[in-house]
């Protein structure tokens, strides 16, 4: 018999590690390749972690709500046939008299330190990583002053990255001399409380759920971040109608997959980035940095009410039907928890289609940091007046309302008019004789 050890993979560039939510697999009982063993959760998205073998779960090296960095060790199962592998710590080297000096030395300049922190704790309210408390006893952290860290990751958890951004914000602080002649009491640090929920006896009370509390928080953010304003126009996408109506059942049989509008859109505001690249920004600090490649977010509504954003990456350099398909692949696999974390990244602009639910338009929120964001309203039958070399007349067209959103800061209103303006001329310019 040998035994594989299961990692903690690899999921995008900017995730380093992820807390545990759920194990689906038991000791003892048999996994079969490509088979889910365990539920993570990261600041970007859901997943599970599948099997790469054959076995039997021997052996779980974590607890529900640990976190762990990737590549680490999670689990060793079992198969059939090999040499035994056990997994082991590395074995420690024997110290050198050097390293053992210098230890012993800076031991002593933070003993004095060390012993007026109390040990961390978690309470019955927070939770405290291993790696957490680590950090706040070597920087003379004490638990009053921990307990006051606002935290980001599941429930309200200090993460590295919390405590980390709470020294720096400390150590930039202005520096006075204080000549202290004995332990001086601490003044307690003024506690932030949640507001109390007031509610009469029949009503409900419901937790947020973590992804819930992650988007309130991002869009909250946003609202500080980003001076909002917004451009409406209206298009006319009657051609656009009649072309998919055209050409959406032989597209069912040929590709076996819906041929909807939104590749249709996508394409047009690609195509408007492309022409106007100051909207394809960022912002960081005093400087503005312009995105080498056109990624548009695509803003999804998941089954349990709350949205994800997965993103066509280099999507000028898509025809349309390379679109549709990726459209409808990141649709897919938003609504059934598949995204992986790569889906989710490095978007440069976002489009959301609030027309989806009967609504003609919107002021949608920018998602950081990014400088705009176009919803789409919904497409209606409406009675407009056409101008023809003939004269003027009054006639049914399918019409739609754009509506731009973008940051004030470094967008002002000529650019945002004149990109949702040029989002509006492409698909005003459809062409009916289009293949696809």
């Amino acid at each position: 018999m040998a035994k594989f050890e299961l990692k903690l993979p690899k999921m995008g560039e900017s995730v380093a590690e992820a807390t545990i939510t759920s194990w689906l697999k038991d000791v003892g009982e048999t996994i079969e390749a490509d088979e889910a063993v365990l539920e993570i959760a990261t600041d970007k998205v859901d997943s599970e972690v599948p099997s790469e073998v054959d076995g039997v779960l021997v052996e779980k090296l974590f607890d529900i709500d640990d976190v762990v960095q990737v590549g680490q060790t999670i689990a060793v199962i079992e198969t059939e046939g090999g040499d035994t592998v056990e997994v082991k710590a590395p074995a420690a080297e024997a110290p050198k008299a050097e390293a053992v000096k210098e230890v012993a030395e800076v031991a002593q300049t933070v003993t004095a330190a060390k012993e007026a922190v109390a040990p961390i704790a978690s309470t019955g309210e927070r939770f405290y990583s291993p790696l957490v408390k680590n950090i706040a006893k070597q920087e003379g952290i004490s638990q009053t002053e921990l307990d006051t860290i606002a935290g980001s990751g599941k429930d309200g958890r200090v993460t590295k990255n919390d405590i980390k951004a709470y020294l720096e914000s400390r150590s930039s602080a202005p520096k006075t001399e204080t000549v202290v002649s004995k332990p001086a009491a601490t003044a307690k640090p003024v506690e932030k409380k949640a507001a109390p929920i007031v509610a009469s006896g029949d009503d409900e009370i419901v937790e947020m759920s973590r992804m819930g509390k992650l988007v309130a928080k991002h869009m909250v953010d946003s609202v500080q971040t980003s001076a909002h304003v917004q451009s409406f126009i209206e298009a006319d996408v009657t051609n656009i109608w009649n072309w998919r109506k055209k050409h959406k059942d032989n597209f069912k049989k040929r590709e076996g997959e819906n041929l909807t509008f939104t590749p249709i859109f996508m394409e047009a505001v690609a195509k408007a980035l492309r022409d106007f690249p100051l909207m394809n920004i960022s912002v960081q600090g005093d400087s503005i940095v312009k995105k080498k490649n056109i990624n548009l977010g695509m803003a999804a509504a998941l089954p349990d009410g709350n949205l994800i954003v997965p993103v066509i990456k280099d999507a000028d350099q898509l025809n349309l039907l390379g679109m549709a398909k990726k459209v409808n692949d990141l649709a897919n696999r938003a609504r059934v928890g598949k995204l992986n974390p790569d889906d989710i990244q490095d978007g440069t602009y976002t489009v959301t289609n609030v027309g989806t639910f009967g609504s003609i338009m919107g002021t949608p929120i920018i998602n950081q940091p990014q400088v705009g964001i176009l919803a789409l309203g919904a497409i209606r039958k409406v009675p407009a007046v056409i101008e023809t070399p003939e004269g003027d007349f009054i006639g049914i067209r399918y019409r739609m309302f754009l509506s731009h959103s973008y940051d004030h800061r470094v967008v002002n209103g000529a650019l945002g008019g004149q990109f949702v303006k040029a989002v509006k001329d492409y698909l005003e310019s459809w062409d009916m004789d289009r293949e696809i």
